[in-house]
């Protein structure tokens, strides 16, 4: 189980990059408009770059459902690799086959 201060932080995260989506979007659909560099470019850049940090979706990072484990997620099931193989395990996963050797 993930530290609880951990996953808040990741869902801070969320809700900073939900509220600035629509005004960075736009910010950088007028940044690709422009064809030289002027003085407008760095207006706009400098609004950019004012946005806090924690609201660029790249700063996001995917975490277990369940868990909150941020490593060996599987995307399809927003779970990580420990639960899944528990869950086919268990048999809870239809159509899936565990590996054994």
């Amino acid at each position: 189980m993930a530290k609880k201060s951990l996953i808040q932080r990741e869902r801070k995260r969320q809700k900073l990059e939900q509220k600035y989506h629509l005004i960075r979007r736009s910010l950088k659909k007028e940044i690709s408009k422009m064809t030289s560099l002027s003085e407008k470019w760095g207006e706009i850049h400098r609004k950019l770059q004012s946005l806090p940090r924690n609201s660029a979706p790249t700063r996001l990072h995917r975490r277990c459902f369940l868990t909150g484990r941020p490593r060996g997620n599987y995307r399809d099931f927003g779970l990580s690799s420990h639960i899944l193989r528990e869950m086919f395990h268990t048999c809870l996963l239809p159509g899936a086959t565990r590996s054994s050797w």
